[in-house]
């Protein structure tokens, strides 16, 4: 049996759920447990831009040559809590509850822990589609408005980050005829964000888009003479599942790099309680998997004793328990950061319905 208010005991039942899989977080923002997972509150967040220069010849007298460092930023932030909560009552722990047997004998205490157990769970889903939510905004903006969830899912702005010093985000690209027309030159707008990227030393393998936006790509007629032409291997048209709401539609040479146009329609209920598409209609961005960071900042929570503690890891569970209301409430804290770990490795496509 857990003991619900021995935190270590919760963060252990908790680390044993199986994660859901979140496509855009899983593939281009993984967390390496012994470097992203931080001990204090603060997290360092890092950028490092890509070098592609040559190297020097060294003198007659075979005397190396010096290459400096690529150049990093390096400052400390502390990200936001993301806190969803639950209560438990008396009146839940004392009725049948969903899926149990009707004559089941299980007592409240038993019923206790499972519940408690079964809401982590599904607070920590919570959790998983906010940082999905944020894994998008800083694919498409370069950014994010850092937002603190509290315990009714209410939201407070906390403030904006960006990955850019520039006035406005370097990282997107326009164009002149819109996507949709079956003539536009979809292949020449891709191949130039494909050199945004490579141009800077950084990869180009995936093109993450909305659905509508897949659709006109399938449908545009450069890229179906590619596709319909066997003599070399230029493409492929097999859609696959890549994961939860994402498929390859296809897979495009593009000026010699391999493309993967994935198609991505999960969605999402906003705070405002609208369903949304993590990556909206129209939009489009060309990226490399990993080309991000998943960072977790400690949380400091009392707790019975009536001392401060602090843990690390990725989800916090605490049990909070009132002997005058005859209430629990079970609480599961989170501090995540998504970043770039270079310098603009996602760029965006702006206009992509709309002649400039």
């Amino acid at each position: 049996m857990i003991d619900l208010y021995n935190t270590h005991q919760l963060i252990a039942a908790i680390q044993g759920i199986d994660p859901r899989p979140r496509f855009l977080t899983d593939r281009y923002f993984p967390t390496n447990d012994a470097t992203d997972i931080f001990a204090t509150e603060k997290v360092l967040v890092e950028h490092r831009k890509g070098q592609r220069g040559l190297a020097r010849l060294a003198g007659r007298d075979g005397a190396p040559v010096v290459i400096g460092r690529a150049g990093q930023e390096m400052r400390e932030y502390t990200p936001p809590t993301v806190a969803p909560s639950r209560v438990l009552t008396v009146d839940d722990v004392s009725k049948r509850g969903f899926g149990e047997a009707l004559m089941a004998n299980v007592s409240p205490e038993v019923r206790s822990t499972y519940l408690t157990v079964s809401d982590m769970d599904e607070l920590g889903g919570y959790i998983d589609r906010r940082e999905e939510a944020m894994a998008a905004e800083v694919m498409l903006t370069n950014g994010c408005v850092m937002k603190a969830v509290a315990d009714d899912l209410s939201v407070t702005v906390s403030d904006e980050l960006r990955f850019y010093t520039e006035a406005s985000n370097p990282a997107t690209m326009a164009f002149d005829m819109s996507w949709d027309d079956p003539k536009a030159p979809i292949l020449e707008y891709l191949g130039s964000m494909a050199r945004f990227l490579t141009s800077r030393g950084l990869p180009a393998k995936d093109l993450v888009c909305a659905p509508d936006v897949a659709d006109a790509i399938i449908n545009n007629e450069g890229v179906q003479k590619l596709l319909d032409n066997r003599r070399v291997a230029i493409g492929e048209a097999a859609p696959k599942l890549e994961a939860d709401g994402a498929a390859i539609m296809c897979q495009l040479n593009v000026h010699g790099r391999m493309i993967d146009v994935i198609s991505y329609d999960e969605t999402y209920t906003d705070d405002s309680g609208e369903v949304r598409q993590y990556i909206p209609a129209g939009k489009v961005v060309m990226t490399a998997p990993g080309a991000g960071r998943k960072l977790y900042g400690a949380v400091t929570q009392p707790e019975k004793d009536d001392e401060m503690h602090t843990y690390s890891g990725r989800r916090v569970p605490h049990v909070i328990s009132s002997l005058r209301t005859n209430k629990r409430e079970i609480v599961v804290t989170s501090r995540p950061l998504l970043l770039p770990v270079e310098v603009n490795p996602f760029v965006a496509g702006t206009a992509v319905f709309e002649a400039e």
